[in-house]
């Protein structure tokens, strides 16, 4: 632990002052955006920012669904101009970064070295400390756990000047990772990387009648693949409920890899920008937007199942890592199709012996109430030793839904009523993906206990309370005042 110099002074002035969206575009605040360069800029923020009574929320690439990097009338501590690698250890696939560095520019720096991250999101656009403050997770997560089990050492700059450092030998490792952003500042941290022999991927496709199949063949491709995950036709009802498409995947052995250096080259990697080669995919959002109701979404979706159906049952092709693992990104900004309200994202975790009960009222009660799922996918996890961790031996659902001025009551009942059936079968939540959990359902997932130990590792770092986001407030602002 040590003390790095005093700050200079900065000042909220109003030129920093800027509307700040979460990535659904369903939340907007305004914030005094500050773009520090070195963790000294980033101790002048948090100091001055105490001093005039400010609170500091710290914001990545802004990926989070919710207002996890949101604070309404406060500052925003935006790291994306911490970019750059520390340190390369291509024999032992080490990296360490600043905070700002995104998962696009780790994958493209060590992926010609033979090395890719262990544990990517469905995007790569977010940052490095971003993925460590959500502790992200992957199409593998049975198997390989989240972002956070694959960092090995970890920086972290406290309101009060202190730093630490930290490796998974520290209890407050566990806190850190999975703590929201705010304990403290990531300002660098360490990743183990993993070895690939190619830059593609083997894939099974396949379509799956209904929420029962879909759930055993997840639970039983896992033990044959190394990435499993499934889209599920959330507006589907009836003996066709939860019926969707599989997608599992294995990296190519270096034996069945005859191109190596081709296919582990960046620029093999580089999604296309045109549809079919015609269409440019910076529009196709617009072509969506259409489609963007539930008649239209129904539609659609009957479109995708039929098509995910081949004679022969299954489909079995190559896929470069990057069109496999980042699909979201795919189409760009394809979250604006929703329209002007945006998008809402509720992702529950639910253990295995509960998760075809559970999903199957989910279903049910979302399309009995008019606010079916535009967008439902499915992956299977196991826990993990983390603080806030939404990890458990079972599966996660999640759910997109369209936030629309004359569904929005009915939406938050349903969600509400989700939570409790989400609590009552021993399932958790993903705070990278809410905006609507209250603290009492945060403490009862959580444990008192956890909480207590979190809410007193933030008041030794951080005593002042300097570091709050709009999530932070929502979920344990009143936790924290019931403790006095």
């Amino acid at each position: 632990m040590s003390t790095i110099p005093a700050p200079v002074v900065v000042r909220p002035t109003w030129d920093r002052l800027r509307r700040v969206e979460n990535f659904g575009h369903s939340i907007g605040v305004p914030g005094f955006v500050f773009q520090p360069a070195t963790e000294a800029q980033v101790q002048t923020i948090l100091a001055q920012a105490h001093r005039l009574g400010y609170r500091v929320a710290l914001r990545g690439s802004g990926r989070s669904y919710g207002d996890a990097a949101l604070a309404a009338g406060h500052w925003v501590l935006d790291t994306r101009r911490m970019t750059r690698i520390l340190a390369w250890d291509p024999e032992q696939g080490r990296l360490t970064v600043e905070p700002g560095v995104t998962v696009e520019q780790i994958w493209r720096y060590t992926l010609a070295d033979g090395w890719w991250p262990a544990v990517v999101p469905g995007t790569m656009r977010p940052t490095a400390a971003g993925c460590a403050a959500m502790n992200v997770h992957g199409k593998n997560n049975w198997q390989a756990g989240t972002w956070g089990e694959h960092v090995t050492a970890v920086r972290v700059l406290t309101p009060t000047g202190q730093v630490h450092d930290l490796t998974p030998e520290d209890e407050a490792f566990w806190a850190v990772l999975g703590g929201l952003g705010v304990l403290g500042v990531i300002t660098r941290l360490t990743l183990q990387l993993k070895p690939v022999a190619s830059g593609d991927l083997e894939v099974r496709a396949w379509a799956t009648p209904d929420l029962e199949r879909t759930l055993a063949d997840l639970d039983a491709f896992k033990d044959r693949y190394e990435y499993v995950v499934a889209w599920v036709d959330g507006t589907a009802g009836g003996r066709r409920l939860g019926r969707g498409q599989l997608h599992a995947a294995r990296h190519i052995p270096a034996e069945a890899e005859p191109f190596p250096a081709r296919t582990l080259d960046p620029a093999y990697q580089v999604l296309p920008d045109t549809f079919f080669g015609l269409v440019p995919k910076s529009l196709l959002w617009r072509f969506m937007r259409p489609f963007m109701h539930n008649p239209g979404v129904r539609l659609v979706n009957t479109a995708k199942y039929w098509a995910s159906r081949p004679w022969g049952g299954a489909t079995v092709y190559r896929q470069s890592l990057v069109a496999f693992n980042f699909l979201l990104d795919y189409v760009p900004h394809w979250e604006r199709a929703y329209g002007q309200g945006g998008l809402m994202q509720y992702q529950i975790f639910v253990p295995k012996a509960q998760a075809l009960t559970v999903f199957r009222e989910v279903l049910r009660r979302t399309q009995a109430r008019g606010v079916p799922t535009y967008l439902a996918v499915i992956k299977r996890h196991r826990p993990d030793r983390f603080w806030l961790s939404h990890a458990v031996d079972g599966f996660s659902l999640a759910l997109d839904f369209p936030v629309r001025p004359r569904q929005v009551r009915a939406l938050l009942d349903v969600l509400a009523e989700l939570d409790r059936l989400v609590l009552d079968a021993g399932g958790r939540f993903y705070f990278a993906k809410d905006a609507t959990l209250r603290p009492e359902v945060a403490r009862a997932f959580l444990g008192a206990e956890t909480v207590q130990r979190f809410l007193d590792l933030k008041r030794a770092w951080d005593p002042h309370d300097v570091l709050q986001t709009d999530l932070y407030r929502r979920v344990f602002g009143p936790l924290a005042a019931a403790q006095g």
